[in-house]
C-alpha cells in the first residue's frame, strides 16, 4: 500500500434541461468521488481543470478547494461531490488534478483521468 494514494472516479451526466442546443449552451454535470487509498490522512488544497470542447478550445480552471470545501481524508475516507460546467459542442473532454497536502508534510497531486461530456446519441 502507497503512503500516498488518493483515487478520483467521475460519472456524468448531461443536463438537457438547462442546455440550449439552439444557442451552443450544453450544460454537464460531473460527479466526483474522492478516496483516499493510501496510508497517510491528507486535505485537499486546489484543484486544476483542463476542459476542452469538440472545436479543441481549452479553458484551464484552477483554484482553491471544491465546491468552497477542502476535504480531509484519512486512509480509507471518501469524498463526494458534483459540480457542472458548460460547453458549446455537444462533446468535449475534461481532466485535471487535485493537490493534496499530507499530515507529514507532503504535497502530491491526486491526478483526474481524461473523461468524455457528451449529449446523450451523440458520439458513437
Amino acid at each position: 500500500m502507497q503512503k500516498y494514494d488518493v483515487v478520483v472516479s467521475v460519472r456524468t451526466e448531461y443536463l438537457a434541461n438547462q442546455s440550449t442546443p439552439a444557442e451552443s449552451r450544453y450544460v454537464f454535470a460531473y460527479h466526483i468521488s474522492i478516496t483516499n487509498c493510501g496510508t497517510e490522512s491528507a486535505k485537499l488544497q486546489t484543484r486544476h481543470w483542463i476542459i476542452t470542447d469538440g472545436n479543441e478550445q481549452v479553458q484551464e480552471v484552477k483554484g482553491s478547494g471544491v465546491i468552497g470545501e477542502y476535504p480531509y481524508l484519512g486512509p480509507g475516507e471518501s469524498f463526494h461531490y458534483t459540480s457542472g460546467t458548460v460547453m458549446e459542442t455537444v462533446v468535449g473532454s475534461m481532466q485535471g488534478s487535485y493537490q493534496f497536502l499530507a499530515d507529514d508534510g507532503t504535497e502530491f497531486k491526486a491526478p483526474i483521468r481524461p473523461f468524455t461530456l457528451s449529449v446523450p446519441n451523440q458520439v458513437h
